[in-house]
């Protein structure tokens, strides 16, 4: 019986023509085992020219690997999924090439299929394609290529399914339907008061203690959870202090040790750290425009939403993979609560904008090994005095 691999691959650039690059991963069908990654950084190219790279890429690694293997190519790129399916047609000179190169290996298989997928299930395409391309936008250039390593399967990968066709959403996806597997379920803290939320100043990476208010949280929401149905397995907690505090009261209830993780801290708001919203449009109004209507947009010496976005997912999947079935609280930041929350929703980046949560609130989300994560709650503050 042939083996069977999955390559999921992205590719994109900064300026669609600008700094570009790719990633691939290939793993084996069944078991999720990770066995190949690769990236490059390929100068100045659009984002179709990098996408095609990065899949030709992963059937190169592929055939490296098994070339009697039949393969599930996994796309988040409409435009290659439905080219290399033959349902549209080549035009672009610029493509050409690249799809009769990719074609040409496609045939060295006994069987390849295309497959759409929502961009957060290529998270680990997309993360290296970024990578590759942030080192691009620095002048770098250069392949990064790992085969067999050795470490423990990823979460397993969903069942195949036909790519998404127009005006027709798959359902499973989105969530609807039985799950195949138990879910892994995350509850996402955000910290107690500080004297900067109490505020309602800009928070990023500066490390500002809890009041004593935010104390009183930290032991109110460590009652609840102690309590809760759905017993605490693993704690994991942003470096930041007003994280850290909250998480170590809530480890003390539960008994539990808290793990560390740093790509789970709040956004670097740059000029904008601990002033108020006002402050900052009166001193930067064009800066803070370009911010509210572009999550690629980051404060003056800070960091963006889209790139806190990246960070974040990176340290989901990770969670997800080390702990399967599981449930891991999460204390953190209002940020990467959002960003977890949009990603499991497949909302657009501007959702970020449109949500609120609470110091010291609960949001779950459970996460399923066959594809979909599902939001059970958001904002839950019923822990709180008053609430």
């Amino acid at each position: 019986m042939s083996r069977r691999f999955v390559i999921e691959a992205d590719g994109g650039s900064r300026g669609n023509p600008g700094p570009a690059g790719y990633g691939a991963v290939v793993r084996d069908a069944d078991s999720g085992e990770l066995l190949a990654e690769v990236a490059e950084s390929i100068g100045r190219a659009t984002n179709n020219v990098a996408e095609y790279r990065g899949l030709i890429a992963g059937l190169e690694a592929a055939a490296g690997i098994d070339p009697g293997a039949e393969v599930e190519a996994r796309m988040d790129s409409k435009l290659v999924v439905e080219q290399m399916s033959g349902r549209w047609r080549v035009k672009h000179p610029d493509m050409q090439p690249l799809a009769r190169r990719a074609r040409d290996l496609a045939t060295g298989f006994p069987a390849v299929r295309y497959t759409w997928v929502p961009r957060a299930r290529n998270a680990h395409a997309d993360r290296l394609a970024n990578e590759a391309m942030d080192a691009a936008a620095r002048g770098r250039s250069g392949t990064i290529t790992r085969t067999a390593r050795p470490e423990p399967p990823a979460r397993p990968e969903p069942a195949a399914r036909p790519a998404a066709t127009e005006g027709r959403a798959d359902t499973t996806d989105l969530g609807w339907g039985a799950p195949e597997t138990a879910a892994t379920r995350l509850l996402l803290l955000r910290h107690g008061e500080t004297a900067l939320s109490a505020e309602r100043r800009f928070a990023g990476v500066g490390d500002v203690a809890l009041t004593d208010t935010g104390h009183e949280q930290a032991e109110a929401v460590a009652r609840r959870l102690a309590g809760h149905t759905a017993a605490v397995d693993v704690i994991v907690s942003s470096p930041l202090r007003r994280a850290a505090d909250t998480a170590a009261r809530v480890a003390k209830e539960l008994g539990l040790p808290v793990g560390e993780a740093d790509a789970l801290r709040e956004t670097d708001f740059g000029e904008w750290e601990g002033r108020t919203f006002a402050e900052a449009r009166e001193r930067w109004p064009r800066e803070l425009n370009r911010w509210l209507a572009d999550p690629a947009a980051a404060p003056p010496g800070g960091e963006s939403f889209a790139a806190v976005g990246r960070r974040v997912a990176a340290a989901r999947d990770a969670l997800l993979a080390r702990h399967p079935g599981r449930t891991v609280l999460v204390v953190t930041h209002v940020t990467p609560i959002k960003v977890l929350v949009q990603q499991a929703m497949l909302a657009p980046p501007q959702a970020l904008y449109r949500m609120h949560l609470d110091v010291a609130s609960l949001t779950t989300i459970d996460c399923y090994a066959d594809g979909p994560m599902v939001v059970r709650s958001l904002n839950d503050t019923a822990h709180l005095p008053g609430r």
